[in-house]
């Protein structure tokens, strides 16, 4: 996977597609620290609650890293793309994104009880200058059983296409397991740097938990998983990875 540096936000990141990166690390001289709202808040009050932490903190924009979002339910190929449009332009007025290249890292799922009424944002990340043991940092962005590449749609890339058996939810989650750790080798990290790892799923993870998750290291501390959908139709499995030093509510 290839990587990059965006040096106004002090961080490196795996190149993906225009809505988000594969993932972030800090730069040497740089820590990541996470942010939670306290509740889930709508997109654009959101941006404007990060916009203002950034500024108390005395942090440029481009400090921004990654983000995690909450969806009513699942999008179309073609209503993802549309969501994600306005969502960068934000990025883009905060000099983040352009070219249709993302520096920044996400993940957007849809919870499946009492679900929002609108996307909003759960939480964020961004970079702070730190040295020593303070320094470093890392956030795998959320990925679902699909190739990046391979296809028009997300129906053509999806690993066994809506197949829900204990056998096909194996092979999607071993998909999704391997490309964490794609990405974490990228970023020259690993399961055992994690402090949080997530699974977002409406189906059992029982029959592959031991096998797939917990031998490769995968759960060393701990697996929260929620009970909801990865953002598109068609998908059924996602996880995210981070091991972010300073974690805050507001």
């Amino acid at each position: 996977m290839e990587t990059a540096i965006f040096e106004p936000g002090g961080y490196r990141y795996v190149r993906g597609p225009f809505q988000y990166s594969g993932g972030v690390a800090a730069q040497p001289g740089f820590s990541i620290e996470r942010v939670r709202f306290a509740k889930p808040l709508p997109v654009e009050e959101g941006f404007r609650a990060i916009e203002a932490h950034l500024t108390t903190i005395r942090r440029p924009f481009t400090s921004f890293c990654a983000c995690e979002l909450r969806s009513p339910a699942p999008f179309t190929d073609e209503g993802f793309i549309a969501f994600n449009r306005i969502y960068v332009g934000t990025l883009e007025r905060w000099g983040i994104f352009k070219d249709d290249e993302n520096p920044v890292a996400r993940s957007n799922v849809c919870p499946e009880i009492n679900p929002l009424s609108e996307p909003c944002f759960e939480a964020f990340s961004y970079t702070v200058p730190a040295s020593g043991q303070a320094s470093g940092g890392f956030v795998i962005a959320g990925s679902a059983e699909a190739q990046e590449n391979g296809g028009a749609s997300y129906a053509d890339r999806i690993v066994r296409y809506e197949e829900t058996s204990p056998n096909a939810m194996r092979d999607k989650a071993v998909f999704v397991l391997n490309v964490m750790e794609q990405r974490m080798a990228a970023l020259g990290v690993e399961w055992s740097q994690a402090n949080a790892i997530q699974v977002y799923t409406i189906h059992d993870l029982h029959p592959f938990l031991a096998d797939e998750i917990v031998r490769r290291g995968a759960a060393g501390p701990g697996l929260t998983w929620y009970y909801a959908r990865p953002p598109v139709l068609g998908l059924e499995y996602e996880m995210d990875v981070r091991g972010v030093p300073v974690h805050r509510t507001a």
